[in-house]
Order: C-alpha cells, then sequence, then structure tokens
C-alpha cells in the first residue's frame, strides 16, 4: 500500500490555502499501479452477490467501471443535475458551503439489487451519503462504500454508518 501511495501526487494549497489535494491521475496513468489498486479494492468483494457498482461522478466512474468488469457486475452511474438523458430520480445535499445536487436514471437500480458504491475519495462523506439516498429510493441495498483512498479525520466514515466502508489507501 504504501508504494501506491506514493504514487498518488500531493498538490498543497489546492483549492484553497491550507488543503492538500491527494491527485489519483498519476496512479491512474501507471499502468501497474492501476491495475494492482483495481486488484486490491475488488479483492474484498470476490464471491459476493453484487448485482451492480455505482460509480460517482467523476473520478467515481473510473473505479466504479474498473471493479464493475473486474467484480461481473453491471455499472450504474450517479451524475449531476441535467447530464443524463431519461428520466431521474434526484437528491441534493449540504455541503460546506451551500447545496448540491445528484441524479441517477430512475431504471438503474431495481429494487432488491445489491449494489456497491464506489468512489475515489472518502472525505466528509456527503456525496457518497447522497448516494446512498438514491440507492434506496429505487429500493436497492447498500452492500458497502469502498473508495480508494480515505482521508481520516474529516468524519466520512462516520457520516455513513451503519454501511460498512473501505478504503486502500488513508491519508
Amino acid at each position: 500500500m504504501d508504494q501506491l501511495a506514493k504514487v498518488v501526487r500531493s498538490i498543497p494549497d489546492f483549492p484553497k490555502k491550507g488543503v492538500v489535494f491527494r491527485d489519483i491521475t498519476t496512479l491512474l496513468q501507471d499502468a501497474q499501479s492501476y491495475q494492482r489498486t483495481i486488484d486490491l479494492m475488488a479483492h474484498r468483494f470476490i464471491g459476493q452477490h453484487l448485482d451492480v457498482v455505482l460509480g460517482v461522478e467523476a473520478r467515481g466512474f473510473i473505479i466504479g467501471s474498473a471493479l464493475a468488469y473486474k467484480l461481473g457486475t453491471g455499472v450504474v452511474i450517479v451524475r449531476k443535475p441535467g447530464k443524463l438523458p431519461y428520466r431521474t430520480q434526484k437528491v441534493s445535499y449540504q455541503l460546506e458551503y451551500g447545496e448540491d445536487t445528484l441524479e441517477i436514471h430512475e431504471d438503474a437500480i431495481r429494487p432488491g439489487q445489491r449494489v456497491l458504491i464506489a468512489d475515489d475519495v472518502l472525505a466528509t462523506g456527503g456525496t457518497v451519503a447522497a448516494c446512498i439516498d438514491l440507492v434506496k429510493k429505487l429500493g436497492g441495498e447498500v452492500v458497502e462504500c469502498t473508495f480508494l483512498m480515505e482521508i481520516e479525520g474529516l468524519g466520512g466514515r462516520e457520516r455513513l454508518k451503519p454501511h460498512p466502508v473501505s478504503a486502500l489507501l488513508k491519508f
């Protein structure tokens, strides 16, 4: 894990002073690191019954799609408003400074389907908490929320309880 963590680029003071942004593009462009990441993330779910992996816009699409392929499931996407062409369900949620909204196609998840939510980073957990609400609105069951990395100390893991959370890397 230490080797993978070293591949993630740290950018100080982005997007604002005092924040260290963890840039995964360096990991994604390194074929061996990217493959190792997906293999390690998928390993815990092999043999579990999962119907779909939900990828969160935008880097979650990259992680979620690769996990879905590896696990032999479908992939479902959640996007910002106005980006999906079919009828949608939406949920609004609070950000640090305001509100945001996410949408999913109304037929993306069938009642009873077992869903793995995947994203690149767990920070405060607001975006994924909104995704959990969308899955529940459609009658799905959240099996777990999995992340490439977790920024500890921001309360994300607590916010997602009682749902299981896993993260490959922790910063």
